[in-house]
């Protein structure tokens, strides 16, 4: 017979497992940090190629205007009439991801249409992460030749609106 009795756990033990808890969440928790990044980061990416196609389906939609001269005229509140300043060619929420408005997958978005005389005859798109560090970690661009560029972004970016800029991001593999 045990004379000592069912006491529980001893003090000593609590803290040893409590320890091994932390080390384990020490361990843990920045690899998924570093998940939740490259998912976003991802997104974005994604998010840049269909804006890419939104941009030329609009060209060839409408030709007599050109690209888009902004992301929300790609879009367009549901139930969505396709116009030249509400295409339905991208969904609302990507439409609509621009700074200030909380994003999409931590990321921001902007188009710009350039006006090549009476045509928008080309155009950017950029994102860059709402929180730097947190919700990504690299600004990415495109214009009219359809590739996708990155660089690593900084606290406060937003994302570009010149080829000049973009052109000098690395292309994406």
């Amino acid at each position: 017979m045990n004379t000592r009795g069912n006491k529980g756990f001893s003090l000593i033990e609590l803290l040893i497992v409590v320890a091994i808890i932390l080390i384990i969440a020490a361990v843990a928790i920045p690899n998924l940090l570093r998940a939740r990044i490259a998912a976003n980061e991802a997104s974005a990416a994604q998010s840049m190629r269909q804006i890419n196609t939104a941009q030329f389906a609009y060209n060839a939609a409408y030709p007599n205007i050109g690209y888009s001269t902004d992301l929300a005229s790609l879009g367009g509140p549901p139930p969505c009439s396709p116009s030249s300043t509400t295409a339905c060619l991208l969904d609302n929420t990507l439409a609509s991801a621009i700074t200030g408005s909380g994003g999409k997958s931590g990321y921001v978005f902007a188009a710009t249409g350039i006006a090549g005389g009476a045509l928008t005859t080309s155009f950017i798109s950029g994102a860059s992460p709402v929180t730097f560090g947190t919700t990504g970690a690299r600004n990415f661009c495109s214009t009219e030749d359809g590739v996708i560029r990155f660089n690593a972004g900084g606290t406060g970016s937003v994302p570009v609106t010149t080829v000049a800029a973009c052109q000098v991001f690395t292309m994406m593999q």
